[in-house]
């Protein structure tokens, strides 16, 4: 992976020429120490006005030049990242005092990576993705367990993907890797490029 320049004092924890594979082995590490689940985002959009929307949904996959998550495309984030075309979001882990913070351009996977992963999901999950209006509104809950007994009596065991549900993979442009510092003197360095197929550039920034 081409590096453009390089903060020199880079070592332990940030250390590596590659920020995804840093990203994995925090993550890695995080999920011996994090109660539940070691792999929720803070997901932050916009919508057509420009107003801001964040929520918590859980990343999937960490890929050789992108992040994964899995959403119903019908929902608001999903609308809001299709106008938009890019999102951020942070991972913050308390047990660690870290966090790790992204930004970047978006695109949805909907082959064979998506179907292995609905199919790799509880059966109770995959009917409910498929009984979900997401972020519609919903007259009770009793009408929507409704549907999910519809959706049952169809599809029993073995509900394929819905065409309305997928991945959206993010590629970032930037990735900040954040430590927590004695004193509040944190330690912050900031990977950027100025496109997905760019060399980064990698700063060391002030807490």
């Amino acid at each position: 992976m081409a590096i453009a320049t390089d903060a020199g004092d880079r070592g332990g924890i940030f250390a590596g020429d590659d920020p995804f594979a840093i990203a994995r082995a925090w993550l890695a590490e995080a999920e011996g120490t994090e109660p539940n689940d070691p792999n929720a985002i803070a997901l932050a959009t916009v919508d057509d006005a420009g107003m801001p929307n964040v929520r918590m949904v859980l990343l999937k996959d960490i890929e050789a030049d992108a992040f994964v998550f899995y959403t119903n495309y019908g929902s608001r984030k999903a609308a809001e990242i299709a106008h938009a075309g890019r999102a951020a979001f942070v991972l913050h882990w308390k047990s660690l005092r870290r966090q790790i913070r992204v930004r970047g351009l978006t695109e949805r996977e909907e082959g064979p990576q998506a179907d292995a992963y609905f199919a790799s999901r509880s059966l109770k999950s995959r009917l409910g993705a498929w009984a979900s209006r997401q972020s519609q509104p919903l007259a009770s809950r009793g009408a929507l367990m409704a549907e999910v007994a519809r959706i049952t009596a169809r599809y029993g065991t073995n509900p394929p993907r819905p065409p309305f549900w997928g991945g959206i993979r993010i590629r970032p442009v930037e990735i900040e890797f954040w430590a927590d510092g004695a004193f509040r003197l944190h330690d912050r360095f900031r990977w950027s490029r100025n496109s997905c197929d760019s060399p980064w550039s990698i700063a060391r920034l002030n807490p």
